[in-house]
């Protein structure tokens, strides 16, 4: 049951990259903040499910202990949905999803924990593919840039910005990761993920009131249904991967962890998007050592 709990949370957490990216126009300058409403709202819904229905206790303190990890995830995410807007799926998730490899990192820096051998090989191999995907994207020729976007569904101009918001998701999720290890200490994964939707329902709706209240900006189904598809796709593979990692960690981590694969995928069958060998050896680099980690998670 484990295995294809795994890949329920594996397709699950893809679609919601690949929705993300359908909802995150170029042209909408507030299109992160309607994600946020969207995955605010339907995560709002289930943590209300947890309490009410399944009887998932929660107190202020609970919420107020979890607040810093909550809002290091949301952060991160709400970056990554700005980050969307100015470059490909297929180069953005690798890149977000190799947030594990920096908090490994920070755990062997900061909480003085040890990594085997096999584990520092693959947080160097992450870390070589990231960098390796940022010099590749930044160096392309400029008219190679252009001749594979032409069939691509969006076009992207090459800038700094575009790289640096999938990296600076990378390194606050990772912290995110780390003050998560922390604070699981004290509440429990029921709990703390509770309070981690109830947070995000808050921020959905604090987003809500400036983007509908204060800029009087009208949303549209047909805009706007991506967001929720993503959103839904969000939670259910959260709620997914809490119940295969429980029941098989060591063999449905490294399956889940290779999800950006099917995020490139689907990348490149519904966006057209299309990169250049360095970028997919950059990717494949990126993806060995995600699958690596995930193994030992």
């Amino acid at each position: 049951m484990w295995f294809w709990l795994a890949i329920v949370a594996l397709l699950c957490w893809s679609g919601s990259d690949l929705f993300s990216k359908i909802g995150s126009k170029p042209d909408d300058k507030h299109s992160h903040l309607k994600m946020v409403m969207a995955v605010g709202l339907v995560m709002g819904l289930h943590a209300l499910y947890e309490i009410f229905i399944v009887g998932t206790s929660i107190t202020m303190g609970d919420f107020l202990t979890y607040l810093p990890v909550s809002m290091l995830y949301i952060i991160s995410m709400t970056i990554g949905y700005i980050g969307l807007r100015y470059i490909e799926l297929s180069i953005s998730s690798p890149i977000c999803n190799s947030s594990g490899a920096i908090a490994a990192l920070g755990c062997f820096i900061f909480l003085g924990q040890r990594m085997s051998s096999l584990q520092t090989f693959a947080v160097l191999l992450v870390c070589i593919g990231v960098v390796g995907l940022g010099f590749v994207e930044m160096k392309e020729d400029k008219e190679l840039h252009v001749k594979r976007q032409s069939t691509a569904n969006v076009k992207y101009t090459k800038s700094l910005l575009a790289i640096l918001l999938p990296i600076l998701y990378c390194i606050i999720d990772a912290a995110g990761t780390l003050a998560d290890s922390l604070v699981l200490e004290k509440l429990n994964e029921n709990t703390a993920n509770v309070a981690y939707e109830l947070t995000f329902l808050f921020l959905g709706i604090m987003a809500f009131f400036y983007v509908v209240v204060i800029k009087k900006e009208k949303l549209t189904v047909k805009r706007e249904s991506p967001k929720f598809v993503a959103a839904i796709f969000e939670t259910a593979g959260q709620f997914a991967y809490i119940f295969a990692v429980s029941a098989n960690a060591i063999a449905a981590a490294p399956v889940i962890s290779s999800y950006c694969v099917a995020s490139v995928l689907w990348s490149r069958i519904f966006l057209k998007e299309k990169l250049s060998i360095k970028h997919y050896a950059m990717i494949i680099i990126c993806v060995i050592g995600i699958v690596i980690l995930g193994t030992f998670e």
